[in-house]
């Protein structure tokens, strides 16, 4: 089979403002390949540039598996031919910037988990700003075990998003985390039984789309961007998309719409 003819490993698909990002290698545990990279740098960089999409969902084909990370047969084939070794990173590599490392994409993305996050998989939904999990999760960072590293963000957002003991025994080990663990050390925002999935995400969906698009990209850029700064700093830097949002038609709006006690009508600019 040529690779022009090979299915495509994303499915890309748009719908009331939400683009729905499903990586499609089922039969793989949606272990994602040179190609399966390629394919989503297009995906991510039509969602920024299309401003009638407000949010991103990223999930995983079939019932087992959101993805299990890099697909090593892959990797060991690119090792024999003598590729070089990957490190920290994406740049050098198919599709960068690859999500794990697109540090300025401003619209909010949710990760809807079902199955095994494994390492690049997990790196993925760390990556996201919302992550909605079924109770059947399973999440971990297994590169240790295969003298590799978790190179996609893993380690540094691990270490920031869970106590630095905690998430070190996970790097270090690569011992898996339940769903319920996951929420308790604040790595997803919820979790629900598989049948209701779908419902959950929708309702995040809902509330995203109903807030201002500007204002969610403001707060998301102002958030991210201050995270390590003095709080005094954080209040004086300029963020670009506030400077957007507080010269808007939406931010005059929203005001109007309160005080005449109807629902806005975000125009976006």
């Amino acid at each position: 089979m040529t690779r022009a003819a090979e299915s495509p490993r994303v499915r890309y698909e748009k719908k009331d403002h939400v683009a729905y990002v499903t990586l499609d290698r089922p039969h793989v545990l949606n272990a994602m390949d040179t190609r399966t990279h390629e394919e989503l740098a297009v995906v991510w960089d039509d969602f920024e540039a299309d401003d009638t999409l407000r949010v991103a969902v990223l999930t995983g084909a079939g019932d087992r598996s959101f993805s299990v990370g890099q697909d090593l047969k892959e990797r060991a084939r690119l090792n024999r031919g003598g590729a070089p070794p990957t490190t920290f990173g994406s740049r050098g590599q198919p599709g960068w910037p690859r999500l794990t490392d697109r540090f300025t994409l401003s619209k909010p993305v949710v990760a809807r988990v079902n199955g095994f996050a494994l390492g690049g998989g997990f790196e993925l939904a760390l990556a996201c700003d919302i992550v909605i999990a079924s109770e059947d999760a399973v999440f971990a960072l297994p590169e240790a075990r295969l003298g590799l590293v978790p190179g996609a963000g893993g380690v540094f957002r691990l270490v920031r998003q869970m106590p630095q003991k905690v998430a070190l025994g996970h790097l270090l080990t690569g011992r898996r985390l339940s769903a319920a663990t996951a929420l308790h050390f604040g790595l997803v925002n919820e979790v629900v039984a598989r049948e209701q999935l779908d419902h959950c995400v929708e309702g995040w969906t809902s509330d995203l789309v109903r807030s201002a698009p500007l204002s969610v990209r403001a707060i998301k850029e102002a958030a991210l961007t201050s995270v390590d700064l003095p709080l005094a700093e954080a209040f004086t830097t300029r963020y670009t998309w506030e400077e957007r949002r507080r010269h808007s038609n939406d931010a005059v709006e929203g005001p109007r719409a309160f005080a005449e006690k109807r629902d806005p009508i975000w125009s976006g600019n």
